[in-house]
């Protein structure tokens, strides 16, 4: 897999998991006080993935302990323990609970959406296809944004890019300001020599970061050429330069003939 896909998918399942924490506090004495054995299980999952989120695996597995005592059955319980021993590599036992999770909930849709990006991980993109073409189809899944760029990155890596390019239209559809969906829009427009929509994706990628990736940089700079634009070319490429030097981008555009 490369750096760049691993980038991305590692990122969306840290978006799902800062999502689904919310405003639990760190401090257990909240459970301290009278509530059902449910409310209690919920309680301490949330704060499993609070654990999760800040790196701390001893307590997310203490507090995921007490909930699966609580009830075993409850698949977030299992889902919050698959994200704990990917995380921790231990990757068969994070399989076994990802489908744990899904067999206990088969519309757990956030479940099947970090098992798919585990098995993308793994370069298993076929397997997390399925996943996430189940997931996408889940309208009241607030993830579905993030979804479909998965699944839009998954048929990149299956040399699908019309399904892919389909998955990351419908995810800007819904998030039209995804900088994710965006340039990767602009690569297929790009790969596809239909330069003036890929430097329409990109202008509007280039509106909603703060400052551009060097694949970004390298991507505008290449659209430059083919359009002509030598001004926004040796913009970008002094960008490149200047913040990523060492970068195989620009290493890339260093092996390149310049514009006359």
């Amino acid at each position: 897999m490369s750096q760049r896909i691993q980038v991305l998918f590692r990122m969306m399942v840290a978006l799902l998991l800062v999502s689904a924490t919310g405003c639990v506090t760190t401090n257990e004495t909240v459970f301290t006080g009278e509530a059902s054995p449910q409310k209690v299980m919920e309680q301490r999952v949330a704060l499993a993935r609070q654990y999760i989120g800040e790196g701390n695996w001893a307590d997310a597995k203490r507090n995921l302990s007490i909930a699966y005592e609580i009830d075993p059955q409850a698949p977030e319980v299992h889902e919050a323990f698959a994200l704990v021993y990917q995380s921790t590599g231990e990757t068969e036992l994070a399989e076994e609970s990802f489908k744990r999770a899904i067999s206990l909930d088969k519309n757990f849709s956030r479940a099947r959406n970090n098992y798919a990006a585990f098995l993308a991980s793994q370069e298993r993109y076929g397997e997390a296809e399925k996943q996430l073409e189940y997931v996408v189809k889940d309208s009241l899944y607030t993830g579905r944004p993030q979804a479909y760029i998965n699944l839009g990155l998954c048929r990149v890596q299956l040399f699908d890019p019309q399904g892919a390019e389909e998955a990351f239209v419908r995810s800007l559809s819904m998030d039209r300001r995804s900088p994710i969906a965006l340039l990767e829009l602009a690569q297929l427009r790009f790969d596809a020599k239909d330069y003036a929509n890929a430097e329409s994706y990109y202008g509007t990628y280039r509106t909603v970061v703060r400052q551009q990736t060097a694949r970004g940089l390298w991507l505008g700079i290449r659209i430059a050429r083919a359009t002509g634009d030598r001004d926004a070319e040796g913009s970008y490429a002094l960008a490149l330069a200047n913040r990523y030097p060492d970068s195989p981008e620009f290493e890339a555009y260093s092996r390149t003939p310049r514009s006359e």
